[in-house]
Order: structure tokens, then C-alpha cells, then sequence
């Protein structure tokens, strides 16, 4: 494709884009952030991009405020997370058009995980020509949240960056923001790497990954912001190209928040900042794996380490040999939590032997091996995060198909319901393991909040069960959220072994979780406490309801399998 150059006359300050595709567009014709009106109002930026839509009241600019908010936010005091930084605002632009219409050192490519030409931004490859498709096919895919880049070709960028951006899911916001901060980041990492300055970013997230576009603007802005805050001297320039009304406006709205033009801007954005706005990265922070540290009681004070001398090397000897007064001025905090090798491992000694010891007799009467050693909470949680990383790494089709445990809908008080069928496994013909992991991936979003288990019992007397060591080695993956979060576990036509099994659970593997057992001798007790509708529910459920119970007092609809009160 051939470019011409545009004239300066055709590019307005606000970023409109160029009338022609084929138009070359250079920075020197885009105003950069700090050069925009600032402060202006909505009817100004009306006039400003021509475009009416900048208008709807919807779109509340966060810098409109009252001079008495902007002064209440100053006469607190706060310190700005964003603050005033004429070097790295005057590297920002923002620009309304396709970033492969710009002379820039990088564009950035939107793409899947194929880096298919059909999932790329649309006309990216058009305008590169056949030789980027070429490329791309030779790269073996790119990952989620990572980034590979490519020659431009025909465009008039020197490289192209591509990235894949995250499918989103509310339950799984926190990692969705993270992945899509990671796209950014690694775009503008790539972009040094290659000894280039200046790059022209579209945005990445798209309506096809249901992503949505206000809450991922800010991530996109503030990761940019962050990355500045550590690279600004090897960047030279950082374009967000829209292509949409509403995109643009969401960037006029949002960026003087994360780079402000003046000290006003800087007051005001105090406020209007979201409440997490990420670590230094701008990845989201969970305050739950936040590495604590304090000291503990009754701990002298910590004393000032000594001012360091310059040694010459052959002083190093002499340092090695006197170095054991320095721990004296190490932190107690600290070296509070470092124990002897030794010592660690004697202790896991004897935890393992006295829980050996208090629960063979349990193994002898055939519940399984109770011995294993109890875990403290860092110990469960790195556990449970080396399962559930090997979990999501692997393809378990072949256990999702057996339908022993899935999703169901929620129950009576509005919590989500997972449903296991004990018919369905199958002890002889399941790799235990890997059914575990299975387990881990698909309680992982249930575990995070309040949630309930339906456990059908019909029929699974037949088949060989786990004994309560696996069961007691299973919840200790699954951590102490399932155990705090789990509401009740509704058991359906269970039988005296069944009963005798979970007070067993009660006494020797967790009293909390096994307690709250609730027992439904027929489908009609199960309903009153998770609704038909809410489940799905294999035929042979059904036939073992009416064979247990008579079908006393019940008629089921052998269509629909709806069962209903005789009258």
C-alpha cells in the first residue's frame, strides 16, 4: 500500500483521524497530551473533535469538579499515586485512527493465540501486505497476556508487536486485569528490546472477549504510566490510537487522571481515582497473598546498622572470618521467621509421628491412612497453588466427560451449587490424580465465595469408594477457603454406610466441613433446598428415587423427568 504524507491541516488537536486510509500520519502532527486543552468542559471538547457524542452526560469528566471538592481534596493533605511529571506526560499522545497509519517505530497488533490474520485487527494485514501473515505463521503462537513481534512490511512502522489479550469473566476479573496489564507491559518491554522508542497502541481488549472497555482503559493507562515511571528515558513516544467514539472519550476522561497536565489536575485526581490502582507494575494487588512481616513481642528494639567503610580486596578474607557480629543488627522481625534446616525438618518429623500414631487404629478399620502430618497455612497454600497451577496447565477432557463433579445452578439462599454424582466414579477405571486436579480447577471460582455441594449417593453403594485418607488429603488441596465458604453439602438418597462414613469425616478428618451435612432421603426433601430447574440430573437419579421410595405419593413426567406431588 502506498502512503502519502498528510497534511498538517487534516489532523485536528483532539486526534481525529485522517479522511484516507492511505494517508501517513507523523508525530510531529499530533498534539501530544500535555499540548491538549486542558481542563476543558464538555461542550468544548465537542467543538474541539466535532463529534456531538462527546457530549452524552453518561460520561461524567472526572476534572469537572467543583472548586470546593478540589479544595477539599488539597486541604487533606493526600499524596497523589499519579503525580505531576512534565517529562513523561510530553512522551503521550492520543490519537482518533488506525495506529498502522503512523510513522512510528511499533504498532501494536491485537490478535489471538494463533496470530491468525482472521483475529487481528482489522485492516492490519491489508496494509501490511501477505508478508506479515507469512511471518506470523512461522512464530508458533503467542500465549495470553505475552507479546512477539514481527517485520511491518508495507506499513510505515519499523516492526509490528503482537499480544494476546485476555478472554474476561467477572469471576475471574483479578487475573483477566493482570493478563491484560501484561499484554502492555511486555508490548513496550519488546519495544526496548529492539532498540526502538516510539510505539502506536490500539486497544488491545475487544467486545469479541467480552472485556469491558472503561475498567480496561484504566488498566491500560496506568500500566503505560507505571512502565514510564521506570523507562522514560528509553521511550520517546506512546500513542493510544481509538477507533470508536466511545473509546476516545473514555481516554479524554481517564488520562488526566493517571498523567495530569498541572497541579489542579493532580488535586482533582486524588479523588477520582479508583480504589486499587494496582502495584508498581499496575498489576491488581490481593491483599491475601501480600507477604506479611512485622515484629513480634517483646523483641529489643532493632539497632542502627553502622555506616559501611570501603575495604580493599584483600580485607575480603578478614570480613568473611569477623562477619558473625552482624548478626547482631540483623532484623529480629526477620530472622524471627528463619529457622536451622535441621531443626524444620525435625519438626515435620514428629508432627508426621504423632499423627501416625493417633490414628492407626482408624486405618484398621478400614477408613484409609489418617497419618499424614497436619499443614500450616503457608504450607496448605503453596500446595494448593502447585495443584491448581499443574491443574490449569493440562488437558482433563477425559475426566470432565465422566461427569462426576459439575457446575449446577444455585440453591434456595442464591449460593452457586456444585453437584457430584458417586455413581459416576468409576474407582477402578479413574487416575486418582488427575481426577484431583480436575477437582481443583473446577472448585477454584466456587471456593472464592459462599457456595454449596449436591452429593447423589443413588446407586454409588455399587461402586468401590476413596478411602477418608484420600478425602482428608483432597481438602487439605483445596484449602481453608473451601472450608469457610462451603454453606452445605445436600446428600441425596443416602444409605447407613454413607452415614456412618461422614460421622467417621466428622471425628477424624474435619469437624467443620462434615457437620454440615444435610440429608434428603427423596428428590422432593432435595428441592425444597436447591430447585429443580437449578439442576441437571442423570435418569438413573430418578429411576432409584421411585425404587427406594415406591413412587409413593409421586409422579414423574418421563419427558421432562420433573417430578411432582401425586394429588
Amino acid at each position: 500500500m502506498m502512503y502519502q504524507a498528510v497534511p498538517t491541516a487534516t489532523t485536528s488537536r483532539g486526534g481525529t483521524p485522517t479522511e484516507s486510509a492511505d494517508y501517513l500520519v507523523t508525530l510531529d502532527q499530533i498534539p501530544r497530551w500535555s499540548d491538549v486543552e486542558q481542563r476543558s468542559s464538555s461542550s468544548s471538547l465537542e467543538g474541539e473533535t466535532g463529534d456531538p457524542a462527546h457530549s452524552n452526560p453518561r460520561y461524567a469528566n472526572p476534572l469537572a469538579s467543583s472548586s470546593s471538592e478540589a479544595g477539599g481534596s488539597a486541604g487533606n493533605a493526600m499524596v497523589s499515586k499519579f503525580p505531576l511529571d512534565l517529562d513523561i506526560i510530553s512522551k503521550i499522545y492520543l490519537w482518533r485512527g488506525e495506529p498502522w497509519n503512523l510513522e512510528v517505530d511499533a504498532v501494536v497488533n491485537s490478535t489471538n493465540e494463533n496470530l491468525d490474520e482472521a483475529h487481528s485487527s482489522p485492516g492490519l494485514h491489508a496494509a501490511a501486505g501477505p508478508g506479515l501473515a507469512e511471518q506470523c505463521a512461522t512464530l508458533g503462537g503467542c500465549r495470553t497476556g505475552m507479546a512477539k513481534v514481527t517485520n511491518a512490511y508495507d506499513l510505515p512502522a519499523r516492526r509490528v508487536i503482537h499480544t494476546v489479550g485476555p478472554k474476561y469473566a467477572v469471576k475471574y476479573h483479578t487475573a483477566a486485569e493482570n493478563a491484560l496489564s501484561h499484554c502492555y507491559r511486555s508490548c513496550l518491554e519488546l519495544l526496548i528490546d529492539n532498540g526502538l522508542q516510539s510505539i502506536a497502541m490500539d486497544c488491545i481488549y475487544t467486545e469479541a472477549k467480552n472485556y469491558p472497555r472503561e475498567p480496561a482503559a484504566h488498566v491500560a493507562i496506568r500500566t503505560v504510566r507505571r512502565f514510564l515511571e521506570k523507562q522514560k528515558d528509553k521511550i520517546s513516544a506512546v500513542v493510544f490510537c481509538t477507533t470508536t467514539t466511545s473509546d476516545t472519550e473514555i481516554y479524554k476522561r481517564l488520562l488526566p487522571l493517571y498523567f495530569p497536565r498541572d497541579e489542579h489536575e493532580e488535586e482533582v485526581a486524588i479523588s477520582k481515582l479508583p480504589a486499587d490502582v494496582g502495584d508498581e507494575n499496575g498489576e491488581t494487588v490481593i491483599d491475601e497473598r501480600k507477604i506479611r512481616i512485622q515484629a513480634l513481642p517483646n523483641k529489643p528494639p532493632v539497632r542502627s546498622f553502622p555506616a559501611l567503610v570501603e575495604r580493599p580486596a584483600t580485607d575480603l578474607a578478614l570480613v568473611r572470618r569477623n562477619s558473625n557480629h552482624l548478626d547482631s543488627y540483623l532484623d529480629p522481625a526477620f530472622m524471627s521467621l528463619i529457622k536451622d534446616p535441621d531443626e524444620r525438618r525435625k519438626e515435620q518429623w514428629e508432627k508426621t509421628a504423632q499423627a501416625q500414631s493417633g490414628f492407626n487404629f482408624v486405618k484398621l478399620l478400614g477408613f484409609g491412612d489418617l497419618g499424614g502430618p497436619l499443614l500450616s497455612p503457608a504450607e496448605e497454600y503453596s500446595l494448593h497453588s502447585r495443584y491448581l497451577a499443574k491443574a490449569n496447565s493440562l488437558n482433563l477432557s477425559e475426566i470432565a466427560e465422566m461427569k462426576i463433579v459439575y457446575r449446577g445452578g444455585v440453591d434456595t439462599e442464591g449460593h452457586p451449587v456444585m453437584v457430584v454424582v458417586g455413581a459416576h466414579f468409576l474407582l477402578r477405571c479413574l487416575d486418582l490424580e488427575r481426577f484431583v486436579l480436575y477437582v481443583i480447577k473446577e472448585f477454584e471460582p466456587l471456593i472464592q465465595k459462599p457456595y454449596s455441594i449436591v452429593y447423589f449417593h443413588s446407586a454409588a453403594s455399587l461402586q468401590v469408594q476413596p478411602d477418608l485418607g484420600w478425602m482428608k488429603r483432597l481438602q487439605q488441596i483445596l484449602g481453608h477457603k473451601h472450608q469457610r465458604n462451603l454453606q452445605e453439602i445436600y446428600v441425596l438418597h443416602p444409605t447407613f454406610h454413607l452415614k456412618a462414613t461422614i460421622v467417621a469425616m466428622q471425628l477424624f478428618v474435619d469437624n467443620v466441613v462434615w457437620k454440615k451435612v444435610v440429608y434428603a432421603d427423596r428428590l422432593l426433601q432435595l428441592f425444597k433446598y436447591v430447585p429443580r430447574e437449578q439442576l441437571t440430573i442423570p435418569d438413573f437419579v430418578f429411576q432409584h428415587d421411585l425404587e427406594v421410595n415406591g413412587g409413593k405419593g409421586l409422579i414423574v413426567d418421563p419427558r421432562t423427568k420433573y417430578v411432582y406431588q401425586r394429588p
